[in-house]
């Protein structure tokens, strides 16, 4: 597996993009979905803090204030549990359970296998279908512990 992007899929990213700094939030979530560990390394934010013309510091001070960046190398699988009231009423608790006692995987850290990282949310917007998910792009809903069990199992066969 790639672990990082190079110099030339990070600028044809970034090349996208006008580098005007109504476009920076857009271009730091494609660099980001793209890379193999959704994460924006070092070289990314060189590269990008260079493109839009701002300094590292204030390029930093947009990713860390916004929770859906992140700076450290995350899992294949970017599991991202909602824990708003209406899905904590549905189950989401049993599910962070099921998913630390069962699988291993602690809020906002990655599986020995670097298959999946574990991220809980405020709120996915699925409140109508609670508990819910979103795996990388796929949203899940109407979730129990069967059902979770069998989409996590899904992707690790893929994986084999």
């Amino acid at each position: 597996m790639q672990k990082e992007l190079n110099k030339e899929e990070i600028l044809s990213i970034l090349d996208q993009f006008q580098p005007q700094k109504e476009f920076i939030i857009n271009a730091l979530h494609e660099l980001q979905n793209k890379h193999p560990q959704h994460y924006l390394s070092e070289e990314i934010l060189n590269f990008t803090s260079k493109y839009f013309n701002i300094t590292k510091g204030q390029l930093f001070g947009i990713v860390t204030y916004y929770s859906m960046f992140s700076v450290t190398p995350r899992g294949k699988y970017l599991i991202r549990l909602c824990k708003s009231p209406v899905c904590q009423m549905m189950g989401s608790a049993k599910l962070v359970d099921y998913l630390k006692s069962n699988w291993q995987l602690e809020a906002n850290l990655t599986s020995q296998d670097g298959l999946f990282t574990l991220e809980l949310c405020e709120c996915l917007g699925r409140c109508g279908k609670a508990p819910s998910m979103i795996i990388n792009e796929e949203v899940y809903t109407d979730l129990n512990l069967k059902k979770l069990e069998e989409i996590l199992l899904n992707i690790k066969q893929t994986e084999l």
